[in-house]
């Protein structure tokens, strides 16, 4: 049956005059035709229902024309098709996975990266992915491209590399208003690999040693300057405590004596050495 003016404006169809005179005369034609074809399946019964009769799958829709005209509704099981005038088209509804080819980005900080991504997007709409473009497919994944590219440009390349959350929502907002009028439902975008030039690698990892190796000594800087004020006090004790140097002694003795079993170690009193230091300051004393 013929539309009107607001049914196709309704359905994404294209805005064309028709005047109703126009209109009246489609419509007896096409009431005319219609009877011949039902005329056309009741004379072939049975043998036409192996050819009006379609099914398609649950995770499918089937857009129907009519004489060139869309039939409302999108059809799915088991539907009837007159020959001759009706044609249908099968849409899956299912979801989809672009692998976004590299794409070759100029950052904000003119740095020219390769980016791979992943695109997840379904056919919300089966109607409108037919009669308003052509290829509802090739269209989304093409402008994935071109929005992946656009967005990267924006961004300066450590923004790139620390906020790709970010950069997929804002993404996928983009493609899903985009998309919206080809009936397309974008799901999930992912930026899955993004790849430097050997020079900025070799740069950057001479960059990170060299900012490791500043932080490792003044690391090592701390701790001589931590070791050398617990050496302090331990030399404060032990110069109050004749006995605690003793002790540190036999302690060093044991040490060495687990470790390294080769070595003779030939004991000195520290009696001894206290005597001779007491001695050689008298000395000094008198002369």
């Amino acid at each position: 049956m013929p539309t009107t003016q607001s049914e196709r404006d309704e359905m994404g169809m294209s805005r064309y005059p028709v005047s109703d005179d126009a209109d009246l005369g489609a419509g007896i034609i096409g009431f005319a035709i219609v009877f011949l074809s039902y005329s056309l399946v009741v004379v072939t019964f049975p043998l036409s229902l192996f050819f009006c009769f379609k099914v398609v799958h649950e995770y499918e829709r089937a857009v129907i024309f009519r004489l060139g005209r869309l039939k409302s509704g999108g059809s799915r099981g088991i539907f009837f098709v007159l020959p001759c005038i009706e044609s249908y088209t099968k849409v899956d509804i299912r979801s989809s996975v672009f692998d976004v080819p590299p794409q070759e980005v100029l950052t904000k900080d003119s740095v020219t990266v390769s980016v791979d991504a992943v695109l997840y997007y379904r056919v919300s709409n089966a109607i409108i992915a037919i009669t308003n473009v052509a290829n509802a497919h090739q269209s989304t994944r093409l402008l994935a491209q071109t929005t992946l590219r656009n967005i990267l440009g924006t961004k300066n390349l450590h923004e790139l590399l620390a906020e790709r959350e970010g950069i997929n929502s804002s993404m996928a907002v983009a493609l899903e208003v985009a998309t919206e009028s080809w009936g397309i439902k974008v799901e999930r975008v992912e930026i899955t690999d993004v790849r430097l030039p050997v020079q900025l690698q070799r740069a950057m990892a001479a960059e990170g040693e060299a900012a490791r190796e500043a932080r490792a000594k003044v690391i090592a800087a701390e701790g001589e300057q931590k070791a050398s004020r617990a050496l302090k006090e331990a030399s404060d004790v032990m110069s109050e405590s004749p006995a605690a140097l003793q002790l540190r002694y036999l302690q060093t003795l044991t040490t060495i004596s687990a470790e390294k079993n080769s070595t003779v170690i030939f004991p000195l009193p520290v009696d001894l050495i206290m005597q001779l230091m007491k001695g050689g300051r008298g000395n000094d004393d008198n002369s």
